[in-house]
């Protein structure tokens, strides 16, 4: 009698444990689908692509359906699964955040050519606004979306002091705030604009140098970070193809998939901790 009632009350106790988990982990996916979707819109914003969301969710739900089907019959094994979920939660913000690097980078790049174009055509005694309207409609995106949006909220009343400011929230960048700073200063002091817009180029100019000679010099490091998560993953296969039925436990065990999950958050961990080191601010 005392042995049924303990097994009710451990039955029970896990029952709460698992509604709990299981509350949690509700909370914690909704919390991670809005964090994605504000993240993607933003990121979508930020690149002028509007859509629709609410269309792309259909399709997102699709392809998540299909990589864990295929991912099972690769695999093979329910546990073997939780390696390739984890990917899949872990990709979309790791690709929003490369897509908003790119772009960033993209945007000051281009930086030092239309500083000294604007330079030039002030010399040449046109105004800042038409200079900006010119220069913009010439140059490339993501420069000429970001510039045309600036006078675009010009156009609406907005003053440049705080389309420059919008600018610099948009492209929060160490170039874009200096730009934005020398045309602030310029156009409060009344200083030369074109000679200071000069300076500036010259000095982006010469900061993404010594950033590619940066890259340059740790590629190295971030070709090992590489390399050293591939070998794992080859070792694996050469393994599965050299002993199948001593792998078998790996792949259909369900401590062979956590050990398979413990497997990739290291790789992951040492991933970021490689490229952390090997990154220099300049």
């Amino acid at each position: 009698m005392t042995g049924m009632v303990l097994a009710v009350l451990i039955g029970l106790c896990v029952a709460v444990v698992a509604a709990l988990a299981l509350a949690r982990a509700a909370t914690l996916w909704r919390d991670y689908q809005q964090r994605l979707h504000e993240d993607t819109q933003q990121t979508l914003d930020g690149a002028f692509l509007f859509l629709d969301l609410t269309q792309v969710s259909p399709a997102r739900l699709f392809a998540l359906a299909g990589m864990l089907l295929v991912g099972a019959w690769i695999l093979m094994g329910a546990w073997s699964l939780l390696p390739l979920v984890a990917v899949i939660l872990l990709l979309p913000p790791w690709l929003l955040r490369h897509m908003r690097q790119r772009r960033r980078q993209q945007f000051d790049a281009q930086l030092p050519d239309f500083l000294v174009s604007l330079a030039g055509a002030l010399r040449a005694g046109a105004g800042l606004q038409p200079a900006l309207q010119h220069i913009a409609s010439q140059s490339r995106p993501p420069l000429s979306q970001e510039f045309a949006l600036v006078l675009r909220e010009q156009r609406l009343g907005l003053g440049l002091p705080q389309a420059l400011q919008s600018l610099h929230t948009r492209m929060p960048t160490d170039s874009c705030g200096l730009m934005v700073s020398a045309l602030l200063v310029a156009s409060q002091t009344g200083g030369a604009l074109a000679e200071t817009l000069e300076s500036v180029s010259r000095t982006l100019r010469s900061r993404l140098h010594w950033l590619g000679r940066v890259r340059a010099l740790t590629a190295q490091g971030r070709m090992q970070s590489m390399l050293m998560a591939s070998l794992p993953a080859g070792l694996l296969w050469v393994l599965s193809q050299l002993e199948p039925e001593a792998m078998r436990l790996l792949w259909h065990t369900w401590w062979g998939g956590t050990v398979l999950g413990i497997i990739v958050v290291l790789e992951c961990a040492g991933i970021v901790w490689i490229r952390r080191v090997a990154t220099i601010d300049v």
